[in-house]
């Protein structure tokens, strides 16, 4: 059953359309599989999965080169396989927006997640990545909105963190 509290997703997808991103890059991701579902079946966006997130400033940078707007979409534990490679948005200048699903914080049953979970904002804030943080399912339109108009209009970095409160608890 559709809610408020579980349509965040597609409320997010449509911040996407309306910006005129035409290619999503992912990890395949739990947290994410609802905005990458709608990915896949809209003809106007090019879903592209990668093998590891860093992959995808590479591949966002060639894209925005030839003209086409996209995101990232990730796990806060990918934030760290990034560090090195988001020098490459800061220097080039090219606009990136990562959508970051978090981990390791409210209900965290792996701890294998906390650590890196814990790191994720400050370390893209170290690396001169603006943030914005979602936790309820009412701030994460206009987060999104603002961010893809901030990002794409100042060539700037920037990621969306997408609480655990809001992704909800995950069933061992």
């Amino acid at each position: 059953m559709s809610t408020p509290e579980t349509d965040w997703p597609d409320a997010l997808f449509s911040s996407l359309l309306e910006a005129g991103i035409g290619t999503v890059a992912y990890v395949p991701d739990a947290g994410h599989a609802r905005v990458i579902a709608l990915a896949h079946e809209a003809e106007s966006i090019t879903a592209v999965p990668l093998t590891t997130e860093e992959e995808g400033i590479g591949y966002l940078a060639g894209a925005w080169l030839g003209g086409l707007k996209g995101v990232l979409l990730m796990q806060s534990s990918g934030v760290g396989n990034c560090i090195n490679t988001l020098a490459l948005a800061a220097q080039a200048r090219f606009p990136l927006l990562m959508l970051v699903t978090m981990r390791g914080e409210w209900a965290e049953l792996n701890p294998w997640q906390n650590p890196a979970g814990g790191a994720a904002e400050e370390s893209l804030r170290l690396m001169g990545v603006r943030t914005w943080r979602a936790e309820r399912a009412d701030e994460v339109e206009p987060l999104v909105s603002g961010a893809l108009a901030m990002t794409f209009a100042g060539d700037m970095s920037g990621a969306v963190l997408l609480g655990q409160r809001l992704i909800g608890r995950k069933l061992w």
